[in-house]
């Protein structure tokens, strides 16, 4: 795979009997997030937006590093369970391709409170099936903000046909037998 201009090799993992995707994993890789997030950022100067968003855990990096870069004092993670520090969480389920299973994203209501009336640009590592994007989404709405993007490294399969995703790259889906479905 070639992105924001480096390579790097992706292990094929198996989803289903029919599917395979290609692991992209940005944690330990502090060369591709640095320029994964430059390059995203680049892309971001057409949106106006007020906070970047993301949901936990493998697009942490990359926010962080987007925030860094840009000079953001804060930006907002959907947490996969509840925890006490959040007071009175606000959720949404979620269904992604690589969770394979129902999941909740939460929100304490502090930072739904400062997303309230703000422009908020979501950003992940992948974009395959749109469930996570979907409940992202829901959240931001849910807290009463604005969806003002949608951004990510990669869109895997389908979602690099869909116009409302800034992306770097396309990923390939596969075929048991290796080759791009």
């Amino acid at each position: 795979m070639h992105v924001a201009g480096l390579d790097r090799e992706l292990p094929i993992c198996k989803v289903n009997d029919e599917l395979y995707i290609g692991a992209f994993i940005m944690f330990g890789d502090a060369e591709l997030t640095v320029a994964c997030a430059r390059d995203l950022l680049e892309m971001a100067k057409s949106i106006e937006y007020d906070y970047l968003f993301t949901a936990e855990a493998k697009s942490i990096p990359l926010i962080h590093e987007m925030a860094r870069q840009s000079g953001a004092t804060k930006y907002f993670i959907a947490r996969k369970g509840p925890k006490v520090y959040m007071p009175d969480p606000i959720s949404v389920d979620d269904q992604s391709i690589t969770t394979l299973s129902l999941q909740r994203l939460y929100l304490g209501s502090d930072d739904a409170a400062l997303i309230k009336g703000k422009r908020v640009l979501i950003v992940d590592d992948v974009i395959s099936t749109g469930g996570s994007l979907k409940a992202m989404e829901a959240l931001v709405e849910k807290a009463g903000g604005t969806v003002a993007g949608r951004m990510a490294v990669l869109a895997e399969g389908g979602a690099a046909e869909r116009g409302d995703i800034k992306f770097l790259e396309k990923l390939p889906v596969f075929n048991a037998d290796g080759s791009i479905k």
